[in-house]
């Protein structure tokens, strides 16, 4: 009798340590289970998000809903009803980006701000384009598509954008417009 417990004793762990090193971590798919493969992990309503260094804010963002797709294999947020964002600077002074969709992309630290895109420097000087992509990782601007760009007394045309993010700079492509020049 005790032969045949240990017997099954024996079986029932040896079935056990199969059933164990036969699964495999799976956790990405369980994670998926009840997502679809279109839909968002997470949507984020009256977004009022404030970016601090040392205490001190550096960056606010407001927008009325963003949508969290950074599970996928290329990750990703949207903010398909629009945003703005005030940045700040060392000296607190404040630039401001408006723009009507925004996506920001994970892996490649690129913005991508589309429709009656608006940026306003603290100096006042303020490009207008209907799409403009903002690299995080570079602090540049850039576009192929027309802007108006305004700076100091100057009103500039273009066909194309590129810049740093203090406009210090700056460069309209294909230009025309209105320039003032000192005598």
């Amino acid at each position: 009798m005790q032969n045949k417990s240990l017997y099954i004793k024996s079986i029932a762990t040896v079935f056990t340590v199969a059933m164990l090193f036969s699964c495999k971590s799976n956790f990405n798919e369980v994670q998926k289970i009840g997502v679809s493969e279109n839909q968002p992990i997470g949507v984020a309503e009256d977004i009022n998000l404030k970016y601090t260094d040392s205490g001190r804010v550096t960056a606010n963002l407001i927008s009325p809903k963003m949508l969290d797709f950074t599970n996928r294999d290329f990750g990703y947020n949207e903010f398909p009803d629009g945003v703005i964002l005030h940045m700040y600077d060392d000296l607190n002074q404040k630039s401001t980006v408006i723009a009507d969709y925004a996506i920001s992309y994970k892996e490649t630290n690129l913005i991508d701000l589309r429709g009656n895109v608006v940026v306003t420097s603290h100096k006042k000087d303020t490009l207008f384009a209907e799409q403009l992509y903002y690299d995080q990782t570079k602090e540049w601007l850039f576009t192929n598509k027309p802007v108006t760009f305004r700076q100091g007394r100057d009103l500039i045309n273009g066909k194309g954008f590129d810049s740093d993010s203090e406009f210090k700079q700056a460069q309209v492509l294909e230009i025309d417009g209105i320039i003032t020049l000192e005598e």
